[in-house]
């Protein structure tokens, strides 16, 4: 058992009051381990006041339900922070996490910034789901889980995981998804709402593939315009799911998506097997996992530049290793 997994109960027990956070522009593990977290130490500690406090949402997890209003500023002063699935401060999605009292780290991303009084981060995890799965079978005989906390958690393990088909998917992943499964989660209600689209989006892929581009060593990318977010009807979430149009080409190790914002400012997906991609990112504002990666640019010259990097990045990585496709 993780020391700092103790440390994190213990702070817990020790506060009646929690408010959890997570990364802004959130996705299913960021919305899946803060709810699951919520729900279960509700049902573990019914006297505590344990609230999820976010300034933004994620549209395709809508799913599973409202979130909390806000809380006045007075309410943070006695609280317990509890930041999840972020590995920065300055990504923090309510920055009123800097007036909770004290504040403990849960991530499973690659450590960038050391923050809190109480910090547990396992990089090798899949998903920060999991580790909240962990959580609860490690303290099981204390912690209660409920069907409610058990959908939002496995919920974010399979989004990032890819359905259980990424290399950071270990045999402890397995084991403990299926002691998620076994509270009798409706999870054929849960992939309908993950992966059913509209009949635009079908659309949009078609013509995405149109649109594609492999460089000169196997990089593919494909550039998502606000006019094409406005002729197929997609959101900001659905235009960046199409970084997975491209994850199927041999050859092509590295794939990335643009994604162009409202405010001008161009999100970028980063995917890639084998090739680490992440420092990449850091490069451009970004940063996450070995093989999944985020960055923003702000120019059309940037995203070139950083095309530029990652094709680079492919043909060492190619000259060097054998087995790929």
């Amino acid at each position: 058992m993780n020391e700092n997994m103790k440390a994190v109960l213990e702070k817990i027990k020790a506060y009646d009051k929690i408010i959890i956070f997570r990364h802004f522009r959130p996705d299913g593990d960021a919305v899946g381990s803060t709810k699951g977290m919520q729900a279960m130490l509700q049902a573990s500690y019914p006297d505590k006041k344990i609230y999820l406090q976010n300034s933004d949402f994620c549209d395709y997890m809508t799913f599973l339900g409202a979130e909390d209003v806000p809380l006045k500023d007075e309410e943070y002063a006695d609280a317990l922070g509890i930041v999840m699935d972020t590995a920065t401060q300055e990504r923090v999605s309510n920055q009123k996490f800097t007036l909770c009292k004290e504040l403990v780290k849960i991530d499973h991303h690659i450590p960038v910034q050391s923050y809190g009084v109480c910090q547990w981060v396992e990089e090798e995890r899949s998903s920060t789901c999991e580790m909240v799965a962990a959580f609860y079978d490690a303290f099981k005989d204390e912690l209660k889980m409920t069907k409610e906390a058990a959908t939002y958690i496995y919920t974010g393990m399979v989004t990032d995981s890819g359905r259980f088909r990424f290399r950071s998917v270990s045999g402890e992943t397995m084991r403990l998804a299926g002691i998620i499964l076994d509270q009798g989660i409706d999870v054929d209600t849960i992939y309908a709402n993950l992966y059913m689209k509209d009949f635009e989006e079908f659309k949009f892929e078609a013509y995405a593939h149109k649109k594609m581009q492999i460089s000169e060593n196997g990089v593919a990318s494909l550039f998502v315009t606000k006019a094409m977010k406005k002729k197929f009807k997609l959101t900001n979430e659905q235009a960046s799911a199409s970084v997975s149009f491209m994850d199927s080409i041999k050859n092509s190790l590295i794939w990335i998506a643009f994604i162009v914002g409202d405010d001008g400012a161009i999100r970028v997906r980063l995917r890639s097997r084998f090739v680490t991609v992440s420092e990449l990112a850091e490069k451009y504002r970004g940063g996450g996992h070995a093989c999944a990666a985020g960055a923003t640019v702000y120019s059309k010259a940037e995203a070139k530049a950083l095309l530029q990097e990652a094709d680079a990045l492919l043909k060492e990585y190619k000259a060097k290793n054998k087995g790929w496709l």
